[in-house]
């Protein structure tokens, strides 16, 4: 009997958005994301949080940009998050293009935030998921909490996860 091959490694990486080009990466996938294809207008989607928070890229092995995701930490997730608790980090921007959706992307994007949360040493995170994805975020250990309320237009609902 021969055993199975193990799984081919993903034709993707993800890290965190240290240098200039990578950081535009990231602003261009939201761009293309929720601006061109959800209608978020432009002038709401890159905020003063973007400054100080710790994005997360995803690129192909050629160096394409497939997504992204953002992590506020301290004030910043605190006034965003459900009870404004600075040891509970706030998940957001999460953006895959549609070209690598269904590929592991967004779930792999959103383990790269928790990881960044603890290594702040976050104890929760917190996400405002547009309420089509829920059960993306469900799979992935986040429950709901509180109404629905509308973003930019769309209806999302508040989540969190416990690391």
């Amino acid at each position: 009997m021969s055993t199975p091959s193990p799984a081919p490694a993903p034709a993707y990486e993800i890290r965190v958005a240290e240098d200039p080009a990578d950081r535009e990466a990231c602003f261009a996938v939201r761009k293309d994301v929720f601006v061109a294809e959800q209608n978020v207008p432009e002038d709401i989607e890159y905020d003063v949080y973007d400054a100080d928070a710790v994005h997360v890229l995803a690129v192909r092995e050629d160096g394409a940009p497939l997504g992204t995701g953002r992590l506020l930490h301290g004030a910043a997730a605190a006034a965003k998050n459900g009870d404004g608790d600075p040891a509970v980090g706030s998940l957001g921007r999460l953006a895959v293009t549609a070209a690598a959706r269904g590929l592991g992307v967004g779930a792999a994007l959103v383990r790269a935030v928790e990881a960044a949360a603890r290594a702040r040493g976050l104890t929760a995170v917190d996400l405002h998921a547009q309420t089509h994805a829920l059960g993306f975020y469900e799979r992935l250990g986040y429950r709901a909490y509180g109404p629905e309320f509308p973003d930019a237009g769309i209806p999302h609902r508040a989540m969190r996860r416990a690391l």
